[in-house]
């Protein structure tokens, strides 16, 4: 009886202590957006196969968009209980690295597969793709090809549209007609002005809009036709390819230098940006992978053609006119 009281009382303490290992597990915080998160994002995914092996808890702090997710580490600065920030993009990375929050990733990215070479020592890219007004085929049979083929449509003609100042497509707008115009960038969105039906906050908002059928068009991606062909097996849309070029978005993730957990914030990012995680995104995230996944790759994304020109500005220039050129856009729209 001895006996088996001691291993009783071993069994329960044993029992007692299994609640007290699990939260002695650490925890990587992750900020992001809304929707990487959600149940249908990449999120879920992500931290199902990085708890597999990383011994931690990977737990997800959300805000409605990219923007927001920075204002909100600059609002908590060195304080923030954030490890990582995940999904801002190269438009606001200027900004973001001037506020001295961000920490060297030291991830080796020597096999990524993006547009142009990335040699970025703070900000790990995950996906990337290309701003772009997507249509439906069956109402919109000829698609405007350029952004003054759309300023000479009837005023009856409609598009949808994200705020700069909160939505980062919004700002790649705000770039990517600075990009193509330049000094006609106040003229160009002065006669894009009768077509915008309304500016929406973020993203969701206007896509949904577009697909009530309020607008003839929306400001999207070249991908997300890709997203109806796939998952709902709708072909009706696509991305009217612009003479001007397209801008592309890619989105990184960044290690916060107040982070006690470092070396688990490089190890997620290295995930991140492995062939395992990279054939998460496609299909969640609905962009491209920064990595080649061969056959792995749905046959849709290959279908979708890339623009064949590229449009950009350099860092240094959107840190310092962003806000000049964002002023000026809204300034046309009034």
């Amino acid at each position: 009886m001895v006996t088996f009281a001691r291993f009783a009382f071993a069994a329960l303490l044993g029992l007692a202590a299994l609640p007290a290992a699990a939260e002695e597990m650490p925890i990587l915080r992750i900020y992001t957006y809304d929707s990487f998160a959600a149940e249908w994002g990449p999120g879920p995914a992500l931290k199902a196969g990085f708890e597999k092996s990383c011994a931690c808890v990977v737990e997800f702090t959300t805000t409605e968009d990219a923007i927001s997710t920075l204002r909100k580490v600059q609002l908590e600065g060195a304080a923030t209980k954030a490890d990582i920030v995940l999904g801002l993009d190269t438009a606001i990375a200027g900004e973001a690295r001037a506020t001295g929050l961000f920490a060297p990733h030291g991830v080796d990215l020597s096999g990524l597969d993006l547009p142009a070479p990335w040699t970025d020592p703070d900000f790990v890219p995950f996906d990337y793709g290309y701003f772009a007004y997507v249509y439906n085929k069956e109402k919109v049979p000829n698609p405007p090809g350029s952004f003054e083929e759309l300023i000479a449509l009837p005023d009856t003609f409609k598009i949808v549209i994200q705020d700069p100042r909160s939505s980062t497509p919004g700002l790649g707008n705000v770039l990517w007609v600075q990009a193509a115009y330049g000094d006609r960038a106040p003229e160009i969105w002065a006669g894009l002005k009768p077509h915008i039906l309304t500016v929406t906050r973020g993203w969701s908002e206007a896509y949904g809009l577009f697909l009530d059928g309020e607008a003839d068009m929306v400001l999207s991606y070249t991908t997300s036709p890709v997203y109806h062909a796939v998952a709902e097996d709708d072909h009706r849309f696509a991305a009217a390819p612009f003479k001007e070029g397209h801008v592309a978005q890619i989105e990184v993730a960044s290690i916060l230098k107040s982070s006690e957990k470092q070396d688990l914030a490089k190890t997620f990012l290295t995930y991140l940006t492995s062939v395992e995680g990279q054939k998460i995104i496609p299909t969640t995230n609905w962009m491209y992978p920064v990595v080649d996944l061969g056959a792995d790759l749905p046959p849709e994304f290959a279908a979708e053609p890339k623009p064949a020109k590229l449009l950009a500005i350099d860092e240094a220039t959107i840190t310092a006119e962003s806000r000049t050129w964002i002023d000026a856009a809204l300034g046309a729209l009034q």
